[in-house]
């Protein structure tokens, strides 16, 4: 009897595992679906919605990074938009933004 309990214990949280990565998965898909339409769009869209960059840096392509920080439910999370030279906005990348 004892390893049924345990055997429906770790099912149970093996399902679990399995729904909290999903719905992750989901949010990861809608924030990058989200950011994507800034892709191609003058800057002043980017600070329009985003506001002020928390950091900007000229990377070794000779673009501008403009780094903002956020923390949502205590975990931080960071955007990084890269911006050619005629300050449209050509790429992206999101870490840690659930």
């Amino acid at each position: 009897m004892n390893k049924f309990i345990l055997f429906f214990l770790i099912f149970n949280f093996l399902i679990g595992c399995q729904t909290v990565k999903e719905k992750t998965d989901e949010i990861v898909k809608k924030e990058n679906e989200k950011l994507s339409t800034f892709i191609g769009k003058p800057v002043s869209n980017l600070k329009s919605e985003l506001g002020i960059s928390d950091e900007d840096f000229l990377n070794e392509s000779g673009n501008k990074v403009m780094i903002y920080k956020t923390k949502k439910y205590g975990i931080p999370c960071e955007r990084k938009f890269e911006v050619d030279g005629n300050e449209i906005v050509i790429g992206f990348i999101s870490k840690g933004c659930f």
